[in-house]
């Protein structure tokens, strides 16, 4: 056995070597050396025999590798008898339709263009030769001349050469070629009307078979123009497209269901995996798939019957592979890809929807943090004005001292207390209410030592404030104009705190204005900052407008450059 295994394998490889478009050139050599003998020669009969089995070698209808039923050996065997015991040009006629049926029909679906100038040589001759030598032999008063029949003989040969010569890319699956039924039965038929027309009138009229078949030719392109001056819509009849449209649409009602119930699934299934095995189980159960497999980043499966028939598509991060029991035709696959395409569409807009809520998770962390951040940076600055006015004073300031202490350690405990409950819970808004005068005034204790001037003009009696927001307000204020003040010493700082309807605080300096491109974007998002965080007027700006109020560069020039706090309107 051993011995036998290895003297095939040179002949096995030498037969997987050979392309495709050999065994079409040896079969349709094979059937042109059949056709110029006389049919009941038994050298004629012998190359049809070898014609079928070089188109066996070829065919397009069931891959190389695939193992044959009963039934299939049965057809094959019958073909093969009917072929060459029939002995007949009608047998020899209705067999080149059919090939040649089968050779158009795969040329809409074929994409490389040696491969289509293949499929149009081999189409050119079939036809040529039914139409010059095979119908003609139909008739019995039919006389060939010499330099016809040569020219049948050795002209019609050329093509069939010259497909052995085309160098094609050798494809692992050239043996599967997809045959679209549509198409190879409406050449078909064609083939058999025109045939069968122009039989028609030679008999009928006695004439000449050129005359008869030139006849038939354009009859067939008056029905080929009046179909398509009727497919399309004129003067309000619908047209035959519609027709035929509605029947080859009927595809689309499983597949219309389905894109609901996949609609519906993105509604619910958050996770993008999830929302693929779903769907992938629910396309399974459609009638031209048999199974569905999926991979993507993080899962990888399969829903259904797994079959050698496939179709691989790949969108995005998700890659399908879908399963039918019969080799899909280019339609088929022109379908069953937009499904594919449909749920990799779905399947990526879930991988963003969650990559945002991831974003968002991590966003609202590092806002938390950050504006718990500034806070700290205020109390510390704070703790660290109080030092420095502890540090500055003598004993004659001792009992100033003293009340300072008592009225701002209990506030910087409270406010730093509150700071670490923000961690735990989102503080309730607008709940922290504060006497303006009482405001006002510690806050110009606390930066009484930092040379800033305080104008405060009449308050209300009994007026009531947000502590919480001005605090945070005046300190994001005033901290940025101290730090202005360490690149121009004789810096001016001016704190006004109006009531207009409503209090207002305003925080101005004559020093240089603040650039364009850092005031448009100064409330809307985080800002680069050398000596901060950069978020410090962002947050406050996103508190103020939690709670009524709004921030302003009400003034950006030179030697005036005002930052305001009013409610708005």
């Amino acid at each position: 056995m051993n011995a036998e295994a290895t003297a095939q394998t040179p002949i096995q490889r030498t037969l997987a070597a050979i392309r495709q478009q050999h065994w079409l050139s040896l079969a349709l050599l094979a059937l042109h050396c059949a056709l110029m003998l006389e049919l009941t020669d038994p050298l004629a009969r012998a190359l049809l025999l070898s014609h079928f089995g070089f188109f066996l070698l070829w065919q397009p209808l069931w891959r190389g590798g695939q193992k044959l039923i009963p039934g299939q050996v049965g057809l094959i065997i019958g073909a093969a008898v009917l072929l060459i015991a029939a002995a007949s040009y009608w047998m020899m006629a209705l067999w080149i339709s059919v090939l040649f049926s089968l050779i158009g029909g795969n040329v809409p679906g074929i994409k490389n263009f040696r491969q289509r100038v293949v499929s149009l040589l081999a189409a050119i001759y079939l036809l040529s030769v039914l139409l010059t030598w095979v119908v003609p032999h139909l008739f019995p008063d039919q006389v060939f001349s010499e330099p016809f029949q040569a020219l049948v003989r050795y002209g019609l040969v050329i093509p069939v050469i010259a497909i052995f010569f085309v160098r094609t890319e050798k494809s692992q699956i050239a043996s599967a070629y997809s045959v679209d039924l549509f198409y190879s039965l409406l050449l078909f038929l064609m083939v058999v009307v025109l045939v069968l027309g122009a039989f028609a009138i030679k008999q009928v009229s006695h004439g000449n078979y050129v005359i008869s078949l030139a006849q038939a030719l354009i009859v067939a392109a008056g029905l080929l123009v009046a179909l398509s001056l009727l497919w399309d819509p004129r003067a309000g009849f619908a047209g035959i497209g519609q027709l035929v449209t509605r029947y080859f649409l009927s595809i689309g009602v499983p597949f219309e269901r389905w894109m609901h119930s996949l609609a519906a699934l993105a509604d619910r299934e958050r996770d993008p995996d999830k929302f693929v095995i779903v769907a992938a189980h629910e396309m399974a159960g459609l009638p031209w798939l048999s199974g569905v497999g999926w991979q993507s980043k993080t899962s990888t499966g399969n829903a259904g019957e797994v079959t050698k028939y496939s179709t691989e598509f790949t969108f995005g991060g998700l890659t399908l592979r879908l399963y039918t029991r019969w080799s899909p035709s280019p339609a088929l696959v022109l379908h069953i890809r937009l499904l594919a395409r449909l749920l990799g569409d779905y399947y990526d807009a879930k991988m963003r929807e969650q990559e945002q809520r991831r974003n968002a998770y991590v966003q609202a962390i590092y806002e938390t943090g950050s504006r718990l951040t500034h806070d700290v940076k205020n109390l510390l600055q704070t703790l660290r004005s109080l030092c420095a006015a502890a540090e500055t004073s003598d004993e004659s300031d001792s009992e100033a001292l003293r009340l300072l202490m008592q009225r701002q350690l209990p506030q910087i405990t409270q406010r730093l207390q509150i700071t670490l409950d923000k961690l735990n819970t989102k503080p309730p808004v607008g709940l922290d209410r504060a006497s303006g005068k009482d405001w006002w005034e510690d806050l110009r204790q606390r930066f009484a030592h930092e040379r800033i001037e305080f104008e405060g003009g009449s308050l209300p009696e009994g007026s009531m404030l947000p502590g919480d927001l001005f605090e945070s307000v005046a300190e994001n204020f005033l901290q940025n104009a101290l730090e202005k003040r360490k690149l121009a010493n004789n810096l001016r700082i001016l704190v006004r705190l109006q009531w207009k309807d409503g209090f207002a605080l305003s925080v101005c300096d004559d020093g240089a204005p603040v650039a364009d491109t850092l005031a448009a974007q100064l409330f809307n998002s985080p800002v680069q900052s050398n000596s901060g965080l950069g978020v410090g007027m962002y947050q406050a700006a996103r508190f103020a407008r939690e709670q009524g109020y709004e921030i302003a560069l009400s003034s950006n020039q030179q030697g005036r450059v005002c930052f305001t706090l009013t409610q708005s309107a």
